[in-house]
């Protein structure tokens, strides 16, 4: 049995990797390997987009918050992400495609100039660095017990290293064709098994278990606690999940080159706009799916925590049912979604890592005019280069403690308020030049590093103290605050830009 379920297993890994090399075709230009020279189908981008943000921890971890204490908490975060993705897709993305962009800071280029944009690229690539290393040795962990279930035990590193391995051959051949296709596979994959779990915990816990979590509590989705602290610390509360999360997604899908890069490359501005929005309710519907699984969980499990049924976390309940739950060859199938959903935000972090440092530091920086198959061969190297940096540093936390990981997942605090406060300052304030950008960029990192690590907020009662660090919806308001005061602030001590003279008219006999 336990045969099978490998066999299954690498079958996908092979299929995958197969579909998005035959779909993406050859790659005969920088245009074509970065964003498809903007042919590709809305509704694949919208997948894509959606298969990015959703790492093994997304699958896993919805499941065990809607079993413990969340409910549909997510389902609710969900609503403020569309209103953001909404506000992008209508604000930045006609900027975007119609100034025939690669890379979201292609604008700050030309808004503020090159120093500014080369800021921007490398903040978001030593950031994403950081961020998807800790995530592929993060989804490492539970893949090895996923695969000890199958009589394997491969280590941390060896499946860090296959991973990136399977991973960087399509990536680096299909460019963000063969990205964006295996992204609309591997969604596809992880949201059907969602659904068949679905299906087949209904089956076993009948009309009676879903009453049972309902009246539990597992079904709750708005959280009417409006408290100051509460709302400033959770972010499950009302306010936090629809302002503060609005704009967190406007920050993530608006100034982040992980998500622009897909949504550049579809045909035009409308489809663009339709992938985006779209992107936010299909996110949406997957929270709904996998909490809806946790919910059947707990009335499967009679409501018995998860160190009642021998797991350390939470997080372990899903897989834990994938692999004792279902048939044969269907979790083979389930965990091959888990490790899809690895390879997903491997491969969408690795092309836009590669397209960023191409677009804005090479080639913004070159004395030297780049030809197009220079630039398609410097973003193939990169795109190896990031992998093998990328898999060096998750297989160097495969020692550390959780300290270091919590701080990993904390980064967009650091940085999301200043990317996106530099495109609104840009927008909104019309006298900034780009010494105040800077300056405001360099600002807001410094603020939101001590928001980050120093500010917490007494959230104890009945004269008890328990602190909680401000919730991370509230970090990206905060930081694009900053990055707007002190931006302004600067701009009123030097005189305010003179108009561009308009170009005259060409003359037609």
């Amino acid at each position: 049995m336990n045969a099978l379920n490998v066999a299954v297993i690498v079958v996908y890994l092979v299929t995958v990797a197969w579909i998005g090399l035959r779909l993406s075709g050859k790659q005969r230009s920088s245009g074509d390997y970065f964003v498809g020279e903007g042919r590709m189908p809305w509704w694949t981008v919208c997948f894509s987009v959606v298969a990015t943000e959703t790492s093994v921890l997304t699958v896993i971890s919805i499941p065990g918050g809607a079993y413990t204490d969340q409910g549909f908490g997510n389902v609710e975060l969900a609503f403020g992400y569309i209103i953001g993705r909404t506000i992008v897709a209508v604000a930045l993305i006609p900027l975007y495609k119609r100034g025939g962009f690669v890379s979201a800071y292609q604008y700050l280029e030309q808004r503020f100039g090159r120093y500014l944009q080369g800021i921007a690229s490398v903040t978001f690539v030593v950031t994403r660095l950081l961020a998807e290393g800790v995530r592929l040795f993060a989804s490492a962990i539970p893949i090895e017990l996923l695969l000890g279930e199958f009589g394997l035990s491969l280590g941390y590193d060896v499946i860090i290293v296959a991973l990136t391995l399977l991973t960087v051959v399509y990536t680096y051949l299909g460019g963000i064709k063969a990205v964006i296709w295996t992204d609309a596979v591997q969604m596809g994959l992880y949201l059907l098994g969602a659904l068949i779990a679905i299906a087949v915990l209904t089956g076993r816990v009948g009309a009676s278990g879903w009453s049972e979590a309902w009246q539990g509590g597992k079904f709750h989705l708005i959280d009417t606690d409006f408290g100051l602290s509460h709302i400033l610390t959770s972010s499950f509360a009302l306010p936090t999940a629809i302002v503060g999360g609005a704009i967190f997604a406007m920050a993530s899908h608006g100034s982040d080159q992980l998500i622009v890069q897909r949504i550049l490359a579809t045909r035009s501005v409308r489809d663009s706009q339709k992938a985006m929005i779209a992107s936010g309710v299909f996110i949406a519907v997957q929270f709904a799916a996998f909490s809806l699984v946790g919910a059947l969980l707990w009335a499967y499990n009679d409501g018995r925590t998860p160190a009642q049924l021998g797991l350390s976390s939470a997080d372990g309940l899903y897989p834990d049912f994938i692999l004792h739950g279902l048939p044969v060859v269907i979790s083979g199938l389930l965990v091959a979604g888990i490790l899809g959903a690895a390879m997903g935000s491997l491969s969408a972090a690795l092309n836009s890592m590669s397209n960023s440092t191409v677009a804005d530091i090479v080639r913004g920086f070159s004395r030297r005019t780049l030809s197009d198959q220079t630039m398609l061969r410097l973003g193939r190297t990169m795109t190896l280069v990031w992998a093998a940096l990328m898999a060096l540093f998750a297989m160097g936390f495969s020692s550390t403690t959780g300290n270091v990981y919590l701080t990993a997942l904390a980064i967009a605090g650091y940085t999301y308020g200043a990317l996106l406060g530099a495109f609104l300052l840009g927008r909104l304030v019309k006298r900034a030049n780009q010494f105040d950008a800077i300056v405001a960029f360099a600002a807001t990192v410094i603020v939101m590093t001590f928001v980050v690590r120093g500010v917490e907020i007494d959230v104890g009662t009945a004269g008890t103290v328990t602190e909680k660090g401000i919730a991370a919806q509230w970090l990206v308001p905060i930081g694009v605050a900053v990055t707007l005061a002190v931006g302004g602030i600067s701009s009123l001590f030097h005189p305010a830009p003179q108009p561009t003279a308009p170009e005259p008219a060409e003359v037609v006999a």
